[in-house]
């Protein structure tokens, strides 16, 4: 299967117009896809899951091709291909975090205290070869869920030992490591009635406790932020909003202090998750859901060099 790719550009006459102090041209990337979610980049290519196929997909930038990475998924939603070449998976059907080594996979943790995870959602590493992960009560399995809340994780892969990490979050999705790594930035995305719908910010300690977090921006009552990247001047990014309610699907950029530098309109969709690739991490991967995968190339910023690869 080989890249397809269709320049998407808001006009004009659009009412969420006003909103827009960035102009990107959104190319999307062939293929059809039933929910996208994800990306990563590996050094050579993007990963995204197509969750309800089941299955890893890869686009190659230099040559245009896109391929099946893996199969068999269990309806994975978040990655993270780690600094040492590992790709960890967030299997919402299974209902555990494992690793892919040489297209073999290996579970790291399916349960907490004696009950089985929620459903593991996003996650990400820090310097010292932590994975960190959210597990949020969502997919089919809600009903039969043991544990009793909803909470960020720390796993030494080392060891195995599992601690949980936030004990204030309901329904946390993205997650993101500030520079320094003395912040972890986390969505979180309960669409309950009245329910917070925030972009927050731990402080994190030597031990990797997390501190009281600061709310950088409240999204209510709109659907909120999902997946989150980092650019090199320590921006965060934020894939958030949709077509039902609020300011629409958009990719937001703040500051560390929360305030909004700007704000982009993303093609008609459902934006989850972004990613920054390419040799000079210049170019910027939107999954959009159903909406399927977008490149821009004029975002105006590069990834943090923590994603160079």
């Amino acid at each position: 299967m080989w890249l397809g790719l269709r320049e998407w550009r808001r006009g004009n006459n659009d009412p969420r117009e006003q909103l827009r102090v960035a102009d990107w041209h959104f190319e999307r990337i062939g293929g059809e896809y039933s929910f996208t979610e994800g990306p990563q980049w590996t050094g050579e290519l993007v990963l995204f899951t197509d969750m309800y196929n089941h299955r890893i997909i890869s686009f190659d930038p230099a040559t245009g091709q896109v391929a099946r990475y893996f199969q068999g998924t269990n309806l994975t939603n978040g990655l993270l291909y780690s600094s040492g070449g590992d790709l960890y998976c967030c299997e919402v059907a299974a209902r555990r975090l494992s690793r892919l080594r040489d297209g073999r996979r290996e579970v790291l943790a399916e349960s907490f205290g004696g009950d089985r995870l929620n459903s593991p959602n996003d996650v990400t590493e820090d310097s010292k070869g932590r994975i960190w992960f959210t597990d949020p009560r969502y997919g089919e399995h809600r009903a039969d869920m043991e544990l009793d809340h909803e909470s960020v994780y720390r796993l030494d892969p080392e060891s195995g030992t599992l601690t949980r990490a936030t004990f204030d979050t309901t329904r946390p999705n993205g997650l993101l490591f500030s520079a320094d790594e003395k912040t972890l930035y986390v969505v979180q995305s309960d669409y309950g009635e009245g329910a917070a719908r925030e972009l927050r910010a731990y402080p994190v300690g030597e031990d990797g406790s997390l501190g009281p977090f600061r709310v950088l921006h409240n999204f209510f009552p709109s659907r909120g932020a999902d997946g989150l990247t980092l650019t090199s001047e320590g921006h965060v990014m934020a894939a958030a909003g949709w077509s039902v309610n609020g300011p629409g699907p958009m990719i937001y950029v703040f500051d560390s202090s929360g305030r909004v530098l700007e704000t982009q309109p993303t093609p008609p969709g459902f934006p989850t998750n972004l990613c920054f690739g390419g040799a000079d991490l210049g170019d910027l991967y939107v999954t959009m859901g159903e909406a399927g995968v977008f490149r821009v190339r004029n975002c105006g910023y590069r990834g943090h060099d923590r994603y160079r690869r």
